[in-house]
């Protein structure tokens, strides 16, 4: 069962909505230990003074903030400590905004806000009355010791929270020149209407199953390869050629053309799209890197058993 990391209340008015948060991530990333290459034991990380060369005691280091090469200035932790915000248990919605005035650049990690004891019905209203005017409510709270700022939104019948980077941590596009440069750059009304006959024959209702980390799982299936004894022969990286860039609108034509071509053949054989799209839909599988389904492993076997059928045909 899921722990709340923090409870306090949502402030919006004079309405107070006790609530739980939740994370909403559960990170898939293959973490690694660094060994030592001859003996295979883990590598102990030692804070060293590089000019003594002795090991610096935790309880010694202070905090120093670079002005120039090796000049720094020293800060105390009691000095940082005065700073820090004062610790609340209160998210103030400073404001309601339309979801599609924020961009997904200002995102950052999402949680999920629970109904604390005695908040099962403002915690509704709260939700419904977002859901009905479709605004977002940006808002602070402390979460340990460091100030956030929060956007709150409605995700079906829980209330989505997540952590927003401040405006002036968000780098503008303009400073890479070749933005600039493709600004200046004209387009013909009839690549324009290709362009978007191919986006809409491409189009489809967002599934977030149908797309999984085929790297960590084919990482996962090496680490399992291994630890079952298997010999891993390393294949020499094939050097990659650029491909020639191809005239704009020939390369529009024949991929609107490919795509028409494709939807063509499975109109004629519904049964046979279904079955390819039902693998798409299966959760990550985490928890057998041997049998991913996204991993070249099953197909190989797949393809051998129908070679074997046909030759005794």
């Amino acid at each position: 069962m899921a722990r709340a990391m923090w409870t306090g209340a949502i402030s919006f008015g004079m309405v107070s909505v006790p609530v739980k948060l939740y994370s909403a991530l559960n990170r898939k990333s293959v973490r690694f230990h660094q060994l030592s290459g001859k003996t295979g034991v883990r590598i102990a990380q030692k804070r060293v003074d590089p000019q003594s060369g002795e090991e610096v005691p935790y309880e010694d280091i202070v905090k120093g903030f670079e002005l120039s090469p090796e000049r720094y200035v020293v800060i105390e932790p009691g000095e940082l400590e005065s700073l820090q915000p004062k610790k609340t248990k209160t998210i103030e919605i400073e404001d309601f905004v339309e979801l599609s005035q924020i961009d997904p650049v200002y995102y950052d990690h999402p949680y999920y806000l629970a109904p604390g004891p005695g908040g099962a019905k403002p915690y509704r209203l709260l939700l419904e009355a977002m859901r009905e005017t479709g605004k977002v409510g940006i808002a602070r709270v402390v979460i340990r010791s460091k100030e956030q700022l929060v956007a709150l939104r409605p995700m079906g019948d829980v209330m989505g929270m997540a952590t927003m980077i401040f405006a002036d941590e968000v780098l503008p596009p303009d400073r890479i020149d070749e933005v600039s440069e493709a600004g200046e750059v004209k387009t013909t009304k009839r690549e324009l209407e290709i362009a978007i006959q191919l986006v809409d024959s491409l189009a489809e209702d967002f599934d977030p199953s149908r797309y999984s980390d085929t790297y960590r799982g084919e990482v996962l299936a090496l680490i399992e390869r291994k630890a079952q004894g298997e010999q891993i022969a390393v294949q020499p990286a094939a050097e990659e050629v650029a491909p020639a860039t191809p005239d704009l609108m020939s390369a529009l034509k024949a991929s609107l053309e490919a795509v028409r071509a494709r939807e063509g053949a499975d109109a004629g054989k519904p049964k046979k799209k279904a079955a390819a799209k039902k693998p798409a839909a299966t959760a990550t599988p985490a928890k057998a890197p041997g049998k991913q389904p996204g991993s070249s492993r099953a197909p190989a076997k797949k393809s051998a058993a129908a070679s074997r059928s046909s030759a005794k045909r």
